[in-house]
């Protein structure tokens, strides 16, 4: 199944929640949209599974227009963060419950439901929770189990919406790693809605990018680290810290540091002209050499490493420098050797 967003948007009352919103997923691609809180991700899935509809704009599943399609005739499964597993019912019944609802030609058999759902429970490492109700289950169960009822339809199109955000860290691991191997093996197309940059760089195979209701990139997670498009996507993808800087013939000149980066250790993005620019930089950005007006203040130890913490200009900048060179409280001079250069 491939999935076609073309130009839509969205406004509730005075929000414009997606603005001119385009995005092709192809068969068998699992996709994160990434971005700040506010800025589309849910709507967009909403939109797609039905709960909602563009004021502009087509959804487009394999080349069908979802625009006439009910809700409950798309063939899309949706995982909520929330879970929205019914708590009167058990592990079992939630499974069954979209299989249930069917109308009354399409609907399968008692035997063929519970074949289903049992195989699915068996699948999502549940076998033996069927009867159980959620309250009697872990966090990560029941997310386990909202997977299941969303795949017990057989949709064309998963949808997922921040699944692990109420759970801890270690299970959140355990659970995507687990989430992409099975999307892997039942041949899934996804889209996967996530403000955990860590996440959706994780299990991707791309990524978008959202901002204000825009998609401001998409593409591979190494191409986003690599290539990022504009400064935003830098900053929030924590490339580095952002310094005000002159870019010019000779190279860059960092506001309140010495020395000039060489012009062919700066990294131009689209539309970055000499005069005034925003340059990242990153800790292995940075050669640190004794006196100075900064002070370090932390290391971090790693192998042959140490990530230095310098107050220097009032702010606090990482640095990468041989392990055991220097000790907390030292006086350094930072020298930028490289950087990423956007446009203000």
């Amino acid at each position: 199944m491939s999935l076609e967003i073309e130009g839509v948007s969205r406004r509730f009352s005075e929000a414009q929640a997606l603005r001119q919103v385009s995005l092709s997923v192809r068969r068998g691609e699992f996709v994160a949209l990434l971005g700040p809180s506010g800025s589309g991700k849910t709507t967009l899935l909403r939109l797609l599974a039905g709960l909602d509809f563009p004021d502009e704009g087509r959804l487009l599943l394999d080349g069908r227009d979802l625009a006439p399609v009910p809700a409950r005739a798309r063939g899309i499964g949706f995982v909520f963060q929330s879970y929205a597993l019914f708590r009167h019912m058990t592990v079992f019944e939630n499974v069954a419950f979209g299989l249930r609802v069917r109308p009354r030609g399409h609907r399968p058999g008692e035997k063929a439901i519970s074949e289903r759902v049992n195989g699915l429970l068996e699948r999502m490492q549940i076998g033996d929770l069927g009867r159980r109700y959620p309250d009697q289950i872990s966090g990560g169960q029941r997310q386990r189990v909202a997977l299941a009822r969303a795949l017990a339809i057989e949709p064309r199109l998963l949808l997922l919406d921040e699944p692990f955000g109420a759970l801890d860290a270690e299970v959140r691991q355990s659970l995507r790693r687990w989430l992409r191997t099975l999307h892997d093996e039942m041949g899934l197309t996804s889209l996967f809605v996530t403000h955990d940059q860590e996440e959706a760089m994780a299990m991707a195979d791309r990524v978008a990018i959202m901002r204000e209701g825009r998609i401001v990139q998409a593409d591979t997670p190494m191409a986003l680290l690599e290539r990022p498009a504009d400064a935003f996507v830098a900053r929030f993808l924590g490339l580095g810290r952002e310094f005000p800087a002159v870019l010019g013939a000779e190279g860059l000149r960092l506001e309140g540091f010495e020395g000039v980066v060489p012009a062919e250790r700066v990294a131009l993005a689209d539309g970055a002209r000499p005069g005034p620019v925003l340059a990242f930089l990153g800790p292995q950005d940075w050669a640190v050499e004794p006196g100075g007006e900064g002070v370090l203040r932390h290391i971090r130890r790693d192998g042959q490493r140490d990530l230095l913490e310098i107050e220097a200009g009032g702010r606090l900048i990482e640095a990468e420098a041989p392990a055991g060179r220097f000790s907390p409280g030292a006086e350094l001079r930072l020298i930028p050797l490289a950087a990423r250069v956007f446009c203000v």
